[in-house]
């Protein structure tokens, strides 16, 4: 629960970048003592959230150096995930692909950037799975946490309509068993992300 709730901060920007986390102050907080929250930033610190400087945790930094070194990951990783997912997906889960294009046709677009990349999220996880490898979906969705933390520090409203046409797109290639749309779509989706996160698109 503690782990949950502090990654969620730190993906959704409620501990900014390169914030120092203070432990007493945290198990004051859970009502817990300083051994468990100690703990589980160990484990926020192995999976890349956190910053050891000497006794203090650091939230890691958001860089350009960061965010090519993701995309480069992604661009190999998720095209394979996409591909597998075409190949794999069951009829319950082309269903609920089905159903991901009806909630995006009626995505409310004035809700905020937070909103948008939490669905996009979902998204991506329901095509993760249907990929049907667990090391690669855990993988991957860690890779897309920390790109949302890009996404949510862009300092301008996300355009909901441009964002998910993508996903549209990919779930039409899914659905058709295009493997070439399907990698196109990955690729042109991530190249865009970036695009869009540099302010450069």
């Amino acid at each position: 629960m503690i782990y949950e709730v502090l990654r969620s901060r730190i993906i959704h920007l409620e501990l900014a970048p390169e914030s120092v986390l203070n432990l007493s102050e945290l198990a004051e907080e859970f009502k817990v003592s300083r051994t468990p929250i100690k703990e589980v930033l160990l484990t926020l610190q192995a999976e890349d959230w956190l910053l050891r400087q000497g006794s203090h945790f650091i939230v890691t930094p958001l860089s350009l150096e960061r965010i090519r070194e993701i995309t480069e990951i992604r661009m190999v990783l998720e095209v394979q995930a996409n591909i597998w997912a075409m190949q794999r997906i069951n009829p319950q889960e082309l269903k609920e692909l089905e159903q991901v294009k009806e909630r995006i046709l009626v995505f409310d677009a004035s809700l905020g950037n937070k909103a948008i990349v939490d669905f996009d999220s979902t998204i991506h996880h329901l095509i993760f799975k249907a990929a049907r490898n667990i090391q690669l979906t855990t993988m991957l969705e860690r890779i897309l946490s920390h790109y949302l933390r890009f996404w949510l520090a862009v300092p301008r409203h996300i355009e909901a309509r441009t964002f998910f046409s993508e996903a549209l797109q990919l779930i039409d290639a899914i659905v058709a068993k295009d493997e070439k749309g399907v990698r196109e779509c990955t690729l042109n989706h991530i190249r865009n992300s970036v695009a869009e996160i540099m302010g450069t698109r």
